[in-house]
């Protein structure tokens, strides 16, 4: 048995989990209305082996397969390279970032990116989302060995920011939590103990209007999903379903002046440094536009773990 790729989606009125294969959906039996409780209630082994009602993928509306009601941890500079260009010294950083998003940014993969109107710097951030198999009430070690206890499956997780609130104002939450900003799926891979050595294998790959501008294996990951799930275990309680978002890749938008120009810029005033912060983000062309299309792919080099095609369009608010 190998991985299992499902799907929630809408068809005629109702919400569905599905099995997906070849572009064909076979509808999982029973109603399930979140994440964690259609992983507690379906074993994979079950799952590989489902047969019942088909539909083309092409006539369903795809969901995010992350509900609202779970919980959407992340990493931050997570990975050696995003690190520097974030303007931080990968050998003098030696913690974990960890922040959150709110749920209420949850979309489906193939949702429009709704650039509010008072944001001017909107960044793209890659990520692999990991989804929780079982609860986590207490401190536990977590380990490459009985990771597979823990985690349930991946997803494609794109962290779009708006950096002009998050930086100077130092507000993660805000700046990566308006609408829209969390687009999860289209597809949950859900991995067996075999299969957990995907995790350290994935390829990420994120294009603006067809040019690349992050690509990046999670073997470069810093913190590795059992360190960090040990260590979130000792701060907070953890649900089946709940997602973690492990960390983008180099390649954003956004610069930073390196440690030495931090170190003179801190010795300015206030207001000051961040108009020079601001300054410096005009120049940088990569920032998202209305009209731009980013899509975001994460698969293994073997093709058994695929979680297809991330797809948003820049829209501006209304």
């Amino acid at each position: 048995m190998s991985a299992v790729h499902v799907v929630r989606f809408e068809y005629e009125n109702g919400i569905h989990w599905g099995v997906i294969r070849q572009g064909r959906i076979t509808v999982v039996p029973g109603t399930f209305e979140t994440t964690g409780e259609f992983i507690r209630q379906n074993r994979i082994e079950d799952l590989a082996q489902v047969r019942g009602t088909e539909l083309d993928e092409g006539a369903v509306k795809l969901l995010s397969p992350l509900t609202r009601n779970q919980q959407f941890v992340c990493q931050g500079a997570n990975y050696r390279q995003h690190m520097i260009e974030s303007g931080m010294d990968p050998d003098a950083k030696k913690y974990n970032m960890i922040f959150t998003k709110a749920t209420s940014c949850l979309v489906a993969a193939d949702s429009d990116l709704i650039k509010p109107r008072n944001v001017r710097f909107l960044d793209y951030e890659i990520e692999l989302g990991l989804v929780m198999k079982r609860a986590i009430n207490g401190t536990v070690a977590v380990t490459d060995a009985n990771l597979h206890e823990f985690i349930a499956g991946v997803v494609i997780v794109n962290d779009y920011s708006a950096r002009d609130i998050q930086i100077p104002q130092m507000q993660f939450y805000k700046g990566k939590s308006f609408r829209t900003f969390g687009p999860v799926g289209p597809y949950l891979c859900l991995l067996d103990a075999k299969d957990m050595h995907y995790l350290k294998a994935l390829q990420l790959r994120l294009t603006v209007n067809g040019q690349v501008r992050q690509s990046d294996s999670t073997a470069n990951l810093v913190y590795g999903p059992a360190e960090t799930l040990t260590e979130l275990s000792s701060v907070q309680d953890l649900d089946a379903g709940d997602l973690i978002a492990t960390g983008t890749p180099a390649g954003c938008a956004l610069t930073i002046p390196s440690p030495a120009k931090q170190r003179i810029a801190a010795l300015l005033p206030e207001a000051t440094k961040w108009q020079m912060f601001l300054k410096a983000q005009e120049s940088r062309s990569q920032y998202l536009k209305p009209g731009d299309v980013v899509e975001a792919r994460i698969s293994s080099a073997d093709g058994v773990v695929n979680l297809g095609v991330q797809r948003n369009r820049v829209v501006e608010e209304a």
